[in-house]
């Protein structure tokens, strides 16, 4: 017996959607975005860093639908660059405090410009970032000025499924949303 085709359940605003549909690339923080900004550090000072799955997901599911993530954050950590290399993002910009330039090399580097470009952060170093992205993201904990400026709040904290809830929202916008989750559910 087939299954029926599935029709997907996420609804997104008209509004949203078109100022997503330019973005070819999205820059993420880390601490408080990819994780929940909390601070591990084991008994011999490694630090430890804890991420969410459905954010990992949505990463690649970007990919696939041609729009690179990339990373831009104040800290550097073993486990953070296992992540995001597991997940192949291949841009990214480690312990940089000053990330709007660091975000702008990107850019260049792909040829884009902030017209194309989304960011999520969630405290004032990513201010320059959000400010300057047609589309900019803040997950439900970040700090209140980041919240200000963004476009859109997630339902979601940081390191729980607040990078997904953007993922999607862009994967909507591209047009891919719907074919990425038809070939996952046959």
């Amino acid at each position: 017996m087939a299954l029926p085709p599935l029709s997907p359940a996420l609804h997104i605003a008209p509004e949203l959607l078109l100022r997503a549909q330019p973005v070819r690339v999205v820059f993420f923080d880390v601490d408080g975005v990819l994780t929940d900004g909390g601070l591990y550090f084991s008994d011999a000072g490694e630090s430890l860093k804890r991420f969410h799955t459905l954010d990992g997901h949505g990463i690649k599911l970007l990919q696939q639908a041609g729009i690179t993530p990339a990373v831009v954050t104040g800290r550097d950590a073993p486990a953070l660059r296992l992540r995001l290399a597991a997940l192949g993002v291949r841009h990214a910009r480690f312990g940089t405090e000053d990330k709007r330039p660091a975000a702008e090399a990107i850019l260049a580097e792909l040829g884009l410009d902030w017209a194309q470009a989304a960011a999520m952060g969630d405290d004032w170093p990513d201010l320059p970032m959000l400010r300057r992205a047609a589309l900019a993201c803040a997950p439900a904990n970040a700090h209140i000025e980041a919240r200000a400026v963004a476009h859109v709040v997630t339902q979601a904290r940081g390191g729980d499924g607040a990078v997904r809830e953007l993922c999607d929202l862009l994967l909507v916008a591209s047009g891919r949303y719907a074919s990425l989750l038809a070939q996952a559910a046959s």
